[in-house]
């Protein structure tokens, strides 16, 4: 019998740290999905409506369902930044949504997701760090938490963001336009326009105005996403007027949004960020960066966002 328990631990082992082999945590509520790859969500299903809410990635349009944007959000300016006189250059979003993390700790309500800075990542991004995600279920509700530890001997510096995908419509038999996002309080919302090479305009369009919601058109992202600073709502959510199943995001948290799809994709992703693209004025250099999070040696950054699914 210990013969056999000892294999059937080692499998159970080596399948919870196989990249390819989906983590799985469920309440009586919600069932959720993530991979080792980028700790990325790829399923959340609610088993009283049986909806599955996540978007299914489809190549055709977008591989991902909820990547973590890190450490960049969006754009730098050339795909460069300056530190210390030196260049360095970082794709859009950073490098973490395409590296296997860690699974450091896994219950049935709950999975964290560990990645470290390694000799690749270090020619990119010179700081020594460990990044965390923290998934839990409480009830009807996702809760993630993305934690940043500065495990150099220096100040780090550093963005972060969320990207969740929302199966948009959430049914059969709803259509994209049925579809609007609600707001907690009303806003007088501008965008920040985003130019052809993903950086932010020099100044604001006008979108809502003493207005909670906003429609969802198939026209709405045919300029990149509607990005938001600072905006008075604590949440947002993604409802139908055809049916009553929707996703409130928490985004108290984070001073950014961003509103995105790919046109003619069904969904809509409603990111919150600590961080933000490059402004069209910006110089480049790191330290002075918009929403860049400066983190002290041994210093430890949390912060995290939550989504209810009904």
């Amino acid at each position: 019998m210990e013969f056999r328990k000892g294999r059937l631990q080692n499998m159970l082992i080596f399948r919870a740290q196989d990249p390819n082999m989906p983590v799985r945590i469920e309440n009586q509520y919600l069932a959720v999905k993530i991979m080792r790859k980028g700790a990325e969500m790829v399923s959340v299903i609610n088993k009283a409506n049986h909806l599955e809410y996540l978007w299914s990635a489809d190549p055709a349009f977008w591989p991902r369902t909820s990547p973590v944007l890190f450490p960049v959000v969006g754009a730098l300016k050339e795909n460069t930044y300056l530190y210390r006189g030196r260049k360095y250059s970082l794709n859009r979003h950073g490098f973490a949504r395409d590296l296997v993390f860690r699974l450091v700790e896994e219950g049935k309500y709950k999975a964290v997701f560990a990645l470290t800075d390694s000799e690749d990542t270090f020619k990119v991004f010179p700081f020594h760090f460990e990044l965390r995600l923290n998934y839990w279920l409480t009830d009807d509700l996702l809760n993630l938490t993305y934690e940043v530890r500065n495990t150099g001997d220096e100040e780090m510096y550093f963005s972060i963001g969320g990207h969740p995908a929302i199966k948009t419509p959430l049914t059969k038999t709803s259509a994209y336009e049925d579809h609007y996002l609600e707001f907690s309080v009303t806003e007088d919302i501008d965008r920040w326009p985003i130019n052809p090479e993903g950086l932010i305009d020099k100044m604001p369009l006008p979108l809502i105005r003493n207005s909670k919601h906003l429609k969802l058109t198939r026209e709405l992202f045919s300029q990149d996403a509607l990005v938001f600073k600072r905006l008075k709502s604590q949440s947002v959510s993604l409802k139908s007027r055809t049916h009553e199943y929707g996703v409130e995001v928490d985004i108290s948290a984070f001073p950014y949004l961003g509103i995105w799809a790919v046109p003619g994709a069904d969904f809509v992703c409603i990111e919150p960020w600590c961080g933000i693209a490059d402004s069209v004025l910006h110089d480049q250099e790191l330290v002075k960066k918009e929403g860049i999070q400066a983190l002290p040696a041994g210093g430890i950054w949390s912060g995290g966002w939550r989504a209810r699914f009904y």
